[in-house]
């Protein structure tokens, strides 16, 4: 049987440095070597071994919503979502409720925002995954 690992997640965006700045500020991810071509497509780093591809395609429609999706976790949730509040960068639970997280039937914490591209992202405590 083949097993698999998550390695990245790449997304087209009008602005590549715009929303290089945008994971930066909100989420402190580092800048890595595109190791892959000499493009402009920019790389950041997630945290342990993954990445954020950034391809720019300033002319690109980018069409989204809320069930597409990636998300990351916190163990410190609560104050992510008061440095969002102090970035204002608008966010809702599930059920579009501004500004308001959300309790999934497990217990878990989420809110949602989007990036500059209006690409949604969550971002959640499972104690789970950080295990």
């Amino acid at each position: 049987m083949h097993t698999f690992s998550f390695n990245h997640i790449a997304l087209s965006v009008k602005n590549v440095d715009k929303s290089v700045a945008f994971y930066q500020k909100v989420f402190q991810l580092k800048e890595i070597e595109n190791t892959a071509s000499n493009s402009t497509t920019r790389w950041l780093a997630i945290g342990n071994g993954k990445q954020l591809h950034l391809i720019p395609r300033p002319d690109a429609q980018i069409k989204t919503n809320k069930a597409v999706h990636f998300a990351l976790t916190t163990a410190s949730f609560d104050a992510f979502v008061m440095f969002l509040n102090e970035l204002n960068i608008p966010y809702s639970d599930w059920r579009n409720t501004s500004n308001k997280d959300y309790i999934r039937k497990d217990g878990i914490k989420q809110v949602y925002f989007q990036d500059p591209d209006d690409y949604w992202i969550e971002v959640n405590n499972d104690t789970q995954q950080n295990q």
